[in-house]
């Protein structure tokens, strides 16, 4: 019995998903499910470059601004959403495409990891941030480092919210994030996946980030920032997204305007290089060209996903 056929399309920010996305699903009868972990959040819409009604085209999209930045959300809370999403595609007879940059979310779906969505330790919780505070977050990054060193390759130094969860994970379970996950992928992925993903000359794609962080400054991010900071009492989540805490940083008067557009830029540079480091693991996937007409990915998208059978 053959699986569905499930379309992801990946790649850095900034490279051309959205726009590349949406031309996709009108030509063939699809629909998209968000794979971004800053776009489930509601009023985080600049900083997250989530799609317009205007861009979306009247395609249907999922996963996107339906959670108040108030609330955790967990990549095991995204694989029974995004399979639930996946399901009401198929039963419309339409195509599920997944969308998006969030690494561990699209791993989750490609090969079925089961990320036990296990209660918070908030004693162990608060003991860390004790430490980042008395020591700094690089004490942490260290302490993880030695626990979990392959997990480690993908985090950053200052992605405190990635470098606490490796330290959770191995304090409650006494394995690390990398074991559980090995143990976990002895499942075979309920569907068929077909991995796109999007790269570009890295200048070309470091231009278009410099010049994506000049728009959303210029269409108000930091007045969304002050707005999110105004109506909401706490964002445990949400405000350790890039763009966001720099732009908390320089409203408390830590940095300067220009420090802080410096730090936004540089810091998303150096995530999306992350991101095609991340996507280059799976082996699997089908690589295009970001800066070719859009016609060409697709009809390149389409003959692959036509010839795929199982």
């Amino acid at each position: 019995m053959c699986k569905p056929k499930v379309i992801v399309l990946c790649g850095p920010t900034a490279s051309g998903k959205t726009s590349l996305s949406i031309e996709l699903a009108k030509r063939i009868n699809g629909e998209i499910i968000s794979c971004d972990s800053m776009q489930i959040y509601k009023d985080m819409d600049i900083g997250t470059a989530k799609p317009t009604e205007q861009e979306k085209q009247g395609i249907k999209h999922y996963l996107l601004d339906f959670l108040s930045p108030e609330v955790r959300y967990s990549v095991a809370d995204y694989k029974k959403d995004a399979e639930k999403a996946i399901e009401e595609i198929l039963k419309k007879r339409k195509v599920p495409i997944i969308v998006g940059g969030t690494g561990l979310y699209i791993n989750s779906l490609i090969y079925n990891i089961e990320y036990k969505d296990s209660k918070i330790d908030i004693d162990y919780r608060n003991k860390l941030e004790k430490m980042v505070v008395e020591k700094g977050l690089e004490n942490l990054y260290e302490m993880a480092q030695k626990i979990d060193p392959e997990a480690m390759k993908n985090i950053s130094h200052n992605d405190k919210k990635r470098i606490m969860r490796v330290l959770e994970i191995y304090n409650e379970t006494g394995k690390t994030k990398t074991e559980l996950e090995m143990e976990s992928r002895k499942n075979e992925p309920k569907y068929n996946y077909i991995v796109f993903a999007l790269d570009m000359d890295r200048d070309k794609l470091y231009e278009r980030i410099n010049k994506r962080v000049d728009i959303m400054l210029k269409n108000g991010l930091i007045h969304e920032v002050e707005k999110l900071i105004n109506t909401y009492k706490i964002m445990p989540t949400a405000m350790q997204g890039l763009g966001y805490k720099e732009v908390v940083k320089y409203l408390k008067g830590n940095c300067t305007e220009e420090e802080m557009v410096e730090k936004i830029k540089m810091e998303t540079r150096r995530y999306a290089k992350r991101q095609l480091t991340w996507f280059r693991k799976n082996k699997e996937t089908i690589w295009l060209n970001g800066l070719e007409e859009a016609d060409k990915n697709i009809n390149t998208i389409l003959e692959v996903y036509s010839g795929r059978t199982s």
